[in-house]
């Protein structure tokens, strides 16, 4: 962005600024040095905690994204939630009922929320259940005059918390829309997942024979073939979750939802490097901290990562 983006002098300062004050903001920030130089002194920055000023509120880019990065936060767990508990159902469904119309239909509709645009898909349901029905908000986290004064800046749990229920299913309606449009994609990799992985296990011997000594279905399925079928589901969920974090841009653009998104885009579009660097970094270290703890469920999950461990 610093070598192809507007000069955001141009956009701080405005058209009219005079080359002298646009040099001077510029040697202020910094944006005269070469590229290495701000390179090196923005990492020997962060290593300190320090993320910079915003070029535009002049505030540090630690308070812009800690006020906006509940929203975002909520609004993914909420998504990967939705998706886990929907897809890991339609994928054992399909596995089960194997080449089945069930089995066509889901594996269709996992194929369309692949290949559907999260953008599109939000527009649709703004149209549907917004502008024709009138059973959601079209954007927004929650009514200005409920919002919490005071918490954590997760609204349904500030709202839940307090026992403000009228707040907290307004807030809930709010996010339900960008929660189906942001969980449509990982929904529909969640559902493949499982209903290969659970085809894998299910002709393994030891489920025939859990068959042959007359356990009921939901006894084979549930706790013989589903259980072994797990690690890769759960790998896909980890890493589906940081995807959501960072591919929310779009969803919180649509639904005018006050994340770290939508304020990434606004960021971008007035060259605001400190911001745009932060929020990069941030979703970096959430891939890795989310791969960290995929990981170290695989302990809990798979007793053979036990036993290897005793042995070494």
């Amino acid at each position: 962005m610093r070598v192809f983006s507007p000069d955001p002098a141009l956009i701080v300062l405005g058209q009219h600024a005079t080359t002298e004050k646009i040099n001077m903001w510029r040697e202020s920030m910094g944006l005269n040095d070469p590229i290495v130089i701000q390179y090196l002194d923005y990492m020997k920055a962060v290593f300190h905690g320090d993320f910079g000023y915003s070029y535009f509120t002049n505030t540090p880019v630690t308070d812009e994204l800690l006020a906006r990065l509940p929203a975002t936060i909520e609004l993914s767990v909420l998504a990967i939630i939705l998706a886990a508990i929907i897809g890991i159902f339609l994928g054992v469904l399909s596995a089960v009922k194997k080449n089945s119309i069930i089995d066509n239909l889901t594996m269709t509709s996992a194929l369309i929320g692949v290949s559907m645009p999260v953008f599109w898909l939000g527009m649709l349901l703004i149209i549907l259940f917004s502008g024709y029905l009138h059973w959601f908000p079209s954007g927004g986290r929650i009514d200005t005059l409920m919002r919490p004064m005071d918490g954590t800046g997760f609204y349904l749990y500030d709202t839940l918390i307090i026992g403000d229920f009228e707040a907290f299913f307004n807030a809930l309606e709010h996010a339900i829309l960008p929660a189906v449009t942001l969980a449509g994609y990982s929904m529909a990799i969640i559902t493949r997942m499982t209903r290969s992985s659970m085809l894998d296990i299910l002709h393994q011997d030891y489920i025939r024979t859990a068959r042959a000594k007359g356990l009921s279905a939901v006894s084979v399925i549930g706790k013989h073939a589903f259980r072994n079928a797990l690690l890769p589901i759960v790998t896909v969920i980890g890493l589906q979750f940081g995807s959501l974090l960072s591919g929310s841009i779009l969803t919180e653009t649509v639904f005018a939802w006050p994340g770290i998104g939508s304020y990434s885009v606004e960021c971008i579009l007035r060259s605001d490097f400190p911001v745009i660097q932060a929020v990069v970094l941030i979703i970096a270290v959430i891939f890795v901290v989310m791969n960290l703890l995929v990981d170290l469920l695989y302990a809990a999950l798979d007793p053979r990562v036990k036993y290897s461990e005793e042995s070494a």
